[in-house]
């Protein structure tokens, strides 16, 4: 019912919202939502064309995590994000991690961001900091001016043994082994670091993905929740661990020649499943 009810709030937000509004870059327009709607939570869309209805925000501090850069306000998502954190940082606490520094997870209605991403739109992506969780609680200054460092050698596309070892490999296990996790996107470097170790099982390599600049931090990914029709989630990852051909290919100059094309325009609200013009107008 509450799918229902989103359709029919879009076909009445089209035809009232102007068609000058439509073409506006939506960027801008939920950028400047900074409250959540009421009702069911309902993320709409693809992770990098959508939005999120009944979003929850994430404490700033929680037992075993602090939120970082708070004046960004993208500190929201869905109930299932909001626990997957929690559930992280229990987890990790096992091996000894002594906290998590939480990045960013989406804004309040979700929708394109101004800076930084081009998915974390549908409230099922969150990034999380390789840095450990120091032993008091970080002012507001620090949450905004401490940087995430590197774990790779300066100038190479290889981890640096002495900031990525098996803490930050434990880390990367126990998110991938959380349920509902459908990527994690690491650097190159990182992922080849944790092809070389012998794992008892493997399985869990599948979902941890190279990619372009997850160097001092990974961005986890969730399935969509289940029976939310208006939710679209990613391909299955190829078959296998992922440590092979497929991982060679990033250690070669072609994954980072300059593209020839020109760069997209940014995604307006017409651009995006029509429900997402109801998410925005919604109270």
């Amino acid at each position: 019912m509450a799918v229902l009810r989103v359709l029919a709030l879009a076909a009445v937000a089209l035809l009232t919202l102007a068609s000058a509004a439509l073409a506006q870059p939506a960027r801008d327009l939920f950028g400047a939502m900074h409250a959540p709607t009421t009702g069911p939570e309902i993320p709409v869309g693809s992770y990098a064309k959508g939005c999120i209805a009944g979003a929850v925000q994430l404490p700033t501090d929680g037992p075993g995590w602090q939120a970082m850069r708070l004046s960004r306000d993208r500190r929201w998502g869905s109930a299932e994000l909001v626990n997957y954190i929690g559930a992280l940082a229990q987890s990790a606490a096992q091996d000894g991690w002594p906290g998590i520094l939480v990045g960013d997870m989406g804004q309040a209605r979700g929708g394109p961001m101004a800076s930084g991403h081009a998915s974390h739109q549908i409230g099922l992506d969150v990034d999380i900091w390789f840095e450990r969780m120091p032993d008091y609680k970080l002012s507001a200054d620090e949450r905004e001016n401490l940087s995430a460092r590197s774990m790779l050698k300066k100038g190479t596309r290889d981890i640096d043994p002495q900031r990525f070892g098996e803490a930050q490999r434990l880390l990367l296990y126990r998110a991938a082994e959380l349920p509902g996790v459908a990527r994690i996107f690491v650097a190159p470097g990182i992922k080849k670091s944790l092809c070389a170790v012998t794992w008892r099982d493997r399985s869990f390599l599948n979902k941890i993905r190279p990619w372009y600049g997850h160097d001092d931090h990974f961005h986890v990914r969730l399935d969509c929740p289940a029976g939310v029709e208006l939710c679209v989630n990613q391909a299955p990852a190829p078959a296998g661990d992922g440590c092979g051909a497929e991982l060679d290919y990033w250690f070669t100059d072609e994954p980072y020649k300059p593209s020839d094309k020109p760069p997209a325009p940014p995604l307006t609200l017409a651009d995006l499943p029509k429900a997402c013009t109801a998410v925005l107008k919604a109270d």
